[in-house]
Formats: C-alpha cells, structure tokens, sequence
C-alpha cells in the first residue's frame, strides 16, 4: 500500500487497568507469571448464580466501591467509575497537567474510544422506572449517549482541545490513536491524551451470548477446541505529542485502518480486512513486515477470528506450517485475552500498554488457555508466528491489531528509540 511514511509521534507516558490490576506493573507481572485475570462470571449485583451466564470474565476489582469526587458525582456511573480510576495511576494526572503547562489545555485533544459507553446505568435506569420516566439520580442526558466517557475525561483533566469519543466496536482504543496523529500532524493540536473505557453489563454478556461467540470455560485463542470468548473490562490511556529526536523513547511510528463490510459480526474468511490494516500501519512507519519484533493479536478465540486473523498475519510475515523452524528473533505474535478477556472498546488501549512494555522491557508474552494437562492443540491454520510461550528478547518495534464488528479494523506500530 502506499501510504507516505508518517513523522513519528512521541508516548509521554500509558497505563493500563484491566482483571489484572491496577496499572502497569500489575500488567507486566500477570504477563511475566502467566497468572490470568479471569474468573467465573460473578457479575450482576442481586443476580443469583442461576441468573448469571455460565461463562468466565475478566473483572476489575475496586469500582464498586468507588467513590467519585464530589464534583464529579452527577456523572457517576460504573463506566466512569472506570475512567477515574485508571486516571489516577502510573503518574498520569502529573503528566497530563505538564502537558497542559507545555502546551495550553486548549492545544491538547482528547479522543477516547467505548464500544458501549455508560450503558449499564441506562439498564439500571430502565429497571428503576419512576412513572415511566427515569429516576431522578439517572436523569442525566449526557450519561446515555456514547459520548458519555470522553466528555467524563475531559472534564476530569480540565484540558480544553477537540473532544472526540470513537465508537467502531472493538476496534475503538485503537483507532484513537490515528484519530490523533491526524490531529496532530494537522497543526489542529499539538499532543493528545488517548484511550478507551469499556465495562461489564447485561448488555454486553448476554447480547454476545446472542451471538453465539461466548465459551462457558476459559477462552482458547488460537488452540483448536477454541469455541468463544470470555469478556472483560479496562481502562486505559497514553499521552501523545510532538516527538523530538533530543528525547529518546517511546514512539507511536503507524496506523493502519480498513472496512472490509464483509459481514456485520463475522471477519472476512480470508483476513482482507486485518491484512489491509497491517499494511497500511507498516507502510505509514516505513517498516518492512521483518522488522516487526512482536505482534499482540486481536485473537478473541471465536472460531471465525482466530481463524482469518492467522491466514493475514501467515500471508504477510511469511508462510510454513505450524511446527516449522522458526528463528529465534523471528515474529513472535501471540493474543492476550487469556489474560484480560476480551474489554471490547478498551482492548485496542489495553494491547497496545502490552506492546509498549514488551518494548521497554522484553516481555513478549504468550498465550493461556490450555487442557487440565496443560497442554495446548495448536489450530492447523496458525503460521510459525503464532507463539503459545512466553519470551524475553529486546525488540524495537511492536504492533497491535484490533478488529471489530463489520470490519472496523485497525492496526498500529510501535517503536523503542
């Protein structure tokens, strides 16, 4: 594809909040011991086990009991809740307000990306009806559109630039970051506060359900007795500016996005779609498919993902059968929602946190889901790239895929200077 080298963009500072904890460290620890965040489906307060979907998620401990401050109370929500909490670690709030400083709030954009917002408090809203009208505490326009958390964050922050909530499925934290770089590279701003919020609801585990793509045990990416997903929550967030070559880091290097439309749900057979947005990311960094050290996978072990996902990533790093010889530097690509669960609008943040520690610090991880042997069963289909272990090897660039419904796909480059 030929997509003009972009200038890259520098990565001031990220966090993570997913299953496995609260901010960075806690995700590179679950990565490095392969301790998994999921548990059995526990969701639904007042729910009985015998009401709950018999499936696994992954959890974010401490939002209920979350208390916004006060000034923030009129927007409290669990997605919010969410929001707030992920702010709050890795030193964000002291980056973001240099930011401001260096900048001028009206100088830095910030573009947020859901898949479905604060709809669990519309549920709730729904399920308390006053007379036919939303109770009192709940009657609170803005806290039921998909709007709801980037207008939270920019409040929050009190930065004051373009205010953008992306909304493609789950590709939507991933988008953010074109979504800036745009900006950017237009002189419209001149950094951005980036990233994504998505939580557990009724909507979401039961509408999947729907679908047919949820597992009742622990999801499989990429193993061929794989048969759904497990879903989870996260939040997440990076800060995005000019890069100056006098400070050495981490970069933002390409972006690559396509709309297949192949089908509302299901990825095209043959990963046109995933192999068009990997192109156009390694085009934009001027990178050769060789030179791509690790590969987070959108990999939510949905027998059609897992599947075309593997036929794009053969097609373009390289062929072989699974078991060939594969250099010990070679693609090391492997999908983490054995980890996390699939946290839908906030995967593309959360997997592009992984990218960005196995950059600073050589973890690239595996995969989890196996039998009670431990034992994997590799799907045919996965070229030599696919990676079930765990490895430690400095890197210098990474890329992350994420895909949604009706062929929302994205992809981005990372670098390490």
């Amino acid at each position: 594809m030929s997509f003009p080298p972009m200038t890259p963009l520098a990565i001031r500072a990220y966090t993570a909040t997913t299953a496995l904890g609260h901010g960075r460290e806690a995700q590179a620890e679950a990565l490095r011991t392969r301790r998994s965040g999921l548990r059995r489906n526990d969701f639904g307060e007042g729910a009985t086990a015998d009401a709950r979907l018999e499936t696994w998620i992954g959890r974010v401990e401490g939002i209920e009991t979350l208390a916004l401050p006060p000034e923030l109370a009129a927007y409290d929500c669990r997605n919010n809740r969410l929001a707030w909490l992920a702010l709050q670690q890795d030193g964000l709030p002291e980056a973001i307000a240099a930011l401001r400083e260096r900048h001028g709030a009206e100088r830095v954009a910030v573009v947020i990306g859901t898949s479905t917002s604060s709809i669990g408090a519309s549920e709730e809203a729904y399920t308390r009806l006053d007379d036919g009208a939303f109770p009192a505490d709940l009657r609170r326009p803005l806290l039921h559109t998909p709007h709801s958390p980037g207008y939270f964050v920019q409040l929050t922050t009190g930065l004051r630039g373009p205010c953008v909530t992306v909304a493609t499925a789950c590709s939507s934290s991933a988008k953010v970051f074109a979504q800036a770089a745009r900006l950017i590279h237009a002189g419209v701003v001149d950094a951005a506060l980036v990233g994504g919020i998505d939580t557990l609801c009724g909507s979401v585990l039961f509408g999947f359900n729907a679908l047919g793509l949820v597992s009742t045990r622990r999801c499989l990416p990429f193993d061929a007795r794989r048969d759904g997903l497990n879903l989870g929550e996260a939040g997440g967030y990076a800060l995005l500016e000019r890069h100056d070559p006098a400070r050495p880091g981490l970069t933002l290097r390409g972006y690559g996005e396509s709309s297949d439309a192949h089908h509302m749900s299901a990825p095209h057979p043959e990963g046109l779609g995933a192999r068009l947005a990997m192109q156009g990311a390694l085009a934009r960094a001027g990178l050769a498919p060789a030179e791509i050290g690790y590969l987070n996978l959108h990999g939510t072990a949905t027998p059609a993902n897992d599947t075309s996902e593997a036929i794009a990533v053969r097609g373009l790093f390289g062929e072989g059968a699974f078991g060939a010889g594969m250099p010990d530097d070679g693609l090391h690509a492997s999908s983490t929602k054995g980890w996390t669960g699939h946290t839908l609008g906030a995967a593309g943040i959360v997997e592009s946190v992984f990218a960005l520690l196995a950059l600073e610090r050589g973890l690239l991880p595996g995969m989890l889901g196996s039998d009670e042997a431990g034992e994997t069963q590799p799907d045919p289909a996965c070229g030599p790239q696919i990676r079930f272990d765990n490895a430690e090897r400095t890197i210098r660039y990474a890329m992350n895929n994420s895909f949604g419904f009706g062929g929302n796909n994205a992809s981005l480059v990372f670098g390490r200077e």
